[in-house]
């Protein structure tokens, strides 16, 4: 598969041997590794545990846990992408797979040709997703960096009745002399503050 830039770690759950050996031979053909199988959703969340797959594909209807629960319990843990396979082209299970990280829904009868596709594309909107939160983080830290910085220069202005600029480039020199992040010494200075 050209799309998939590197072999896949693949945890399958179905309840039905006869699927499971199916969506398996499907995996590993694709050439990618199948690293875990489950017959139902709490088996699921113990592979993904055991194994930080790349890729879950799963059943909806099973025994214990359903394979969307599942797969959101496995999300939360740790990301990964998920693909739903189910034989119900029922909306309500449709719209809880839209609503819990499923990146693929795919009805039964599969074929190769259906589930290469999915894979596919899954991955590619893991990875754009994974990449857009990073960057919701980043932005999100910088933002949280910022306000620390602000806080210290007023702290410094209002002690020391330094300018802004004046105040600032105190920070700076702080920074500088102490070989650490001008965030890192801003830090201490607020939480030295009574």
């Amino acid at each position: 598969m050209t799309d998939i830039p590197h072999k896949l770690n693949v945890v399958i759950a179905d309840d039905e041997p006869e699927m499971l050996e199916y969506v398996t031979h499907l995996v590993t053909r694709a050439g990618h590794r199948v690293v875990g199988v489950a017959e139902n959703g709490v088996q699921l969340i113990t592979q993904h545990r055991k194994h930080s797959p790349d890729l879950i594909i799963t059943d909806v209807r099973m025994p214990e846990l359903d394979g969307i629960e599942a797969a959101t319990r496995c999300f939360i843990e740790r990301p990964v992408a998920i693909i739903v396979i189910s034989a119900h082209h029922d909306p309500e299970l449709i719209q809880r797979a839209t609503n819990d990280h499923v990146l693929a829904y795919l009805v039964k009868p599969i074929k190769a040709t259906d589930l290469e596709p999915a894979m596919s594309i899954a991955m590619q909107r893991f990875r754009e997703f994974q990449a857009l939160h990073q960057h919701a983080a980043s932005l999100e830290q910088a933002m949280e960096d910022r306000k620390i910085v602000e806080r210290a220069k007023g702290l410094l202005m209002r002690r020391s009745n330094l300018s802004e600029p004046d105040a600032f480039r105190e920070l700076q020199l702080l920074s500088s002399r102490e070989n650490a992040r001008m965030v890192d010494v801003a830090r201490r200075i607020v939480s030295a503050d009574p």
